[in-house]
């Protein structure tokens, strides 16, 4: 089956990063889950699909209906409808809904009973944020395994297969997600996992702030993620070491066109920006920006550190 819409669609049911603009479920006519398959990263919508590992999720999903051939399928409550959220029913006009929005519904709910933090954002963690680098072409089997991260102290390696990431069967990028997604703010994460014929089991530990990742692809938080409207070239090395600045550190000259929300808090033709709250941002202008948009929120207050005229100063100013 194709669903075109989310409306009418059980959320208890088709649970899944509502940000994409696919995905896929495995699912028996009992409404029993096997697996998923979808996702990606801030780089590309596509970059973590094929053809070949949507094959391979597909097979392994079959593989569980038959093993499980004569289960009682689970009992399900009421279904749960993007429609029927309160800032949903809230809308002036009852338009289609689209995915992303539920997202969006969920956390002006939350903000207004008071509930809504910034953990909220980190939702359907990439295995790379415990270490884990999965084959496209086959969701289950460990690519790469980062030095010293949670992965590499639980002791799996490259060429491992993954069977299960916090009790959830796992045959690719989504599941892995799924899984994660649902681990908790930190402690351990159970995984299992086979290298070659021995089944070996051991824990993730996570701590406070891995689930973080890059937000800014996400079309549910558009309206809080802030930009900083600076129209400026690159500094060459040559400019940046007249400066005493590091060739790697991104610093940039705001040309004549100033923005009238800078040109408010003091900023000017011809000062470089060098720094934020202190801190050398390494790369170019784009680096600088994109870390701005990854690491801060609408409303956020920062500080830009800047040279006028060779001296170093200091611009406050509220993000929007």
């Amino acid at each position: 089956m194709r669903l075109i819409r989310i409306t009418g669609a059980d959320l208890s049911l088709f649970e899944f990063d509502y940000d994409l603009t696919w995905f896929g479920f495995f699912l028996s006519a009992d409404e029993v889950v096997y697996g998923r398959y979808g996702g990606r990263d801030a780089k590309s919508d596509e970059g973590r699909l094929s053809l070949a590992g949507l094959s391979y999720a597909a097979k392994k999903a079959l593989e569980q209906h038959k093993a499980r051939a004569g289960e009682k399928p689970p009992a399900r409550g009421k279904p749960v409808l993007a429609e029927q959220l309160p800032a949903a029913k809230a809308r002036k006009r009852q338009d289609c809904i689209h995915c992303h929005q539920v997202n969006e519904f969920r956390r002006i709910d939350l903000q207004v009973s008071g509930k809504w933090s910034r953990d909220e954002l980190w939702v359907y963690p990439l295995p790379e944020n415990v270490g884990i680098t999965l084959d496209v072409d086959r969701g289950d089997v460990v690519k790469a395994v980062a030095p010293d991260s949670a992965a590499a102290k639980a002791a799996l390696k490259a060429g491992d297969i993954l069977a299960k990431l916090n009790g959830q069967s796992i045959a690719s990028l989504a599941d892995a997600q799924y899984a994660l997604h649902k681990g908790p703010k930190s402690g351990t994460i159970a995984v299992q996992w086979k290298r070659g014929s021995e089944a070996m089991t051991g824990k993730l530990e996570v701590v406070d702030g891995w689930r973080k990742t890059n937000v800014t692809w996400r079309a549910s938080l558009l309206d809080i993620l802030p930009s900083l409207p600076v129209s400026a070239e690159d500094l060459s090395p040559a400019e940046k070491k007249a400066f005493g600045l590091p060739e790697g550190r991104a610093a940039f000259r705001q040309d004549k066109f100033v923005h009238s929300t800078l040109k408010a808090v003091g900023l000017k033709a011809g000062d470089v920006i060098v720094g934020l709250n202190g801190k050398g941002i390494d790369g170019t202008m784009d680096d600088f920006l994109g870390f701005v948009r990854r690491e801060h929120l609408v409303g956020d207050d920062i500080t830009l550190n800047v040279l006028r005229d060779g001296k170093p100063m200091e611009i406050r100013l509220t993000l929007k």
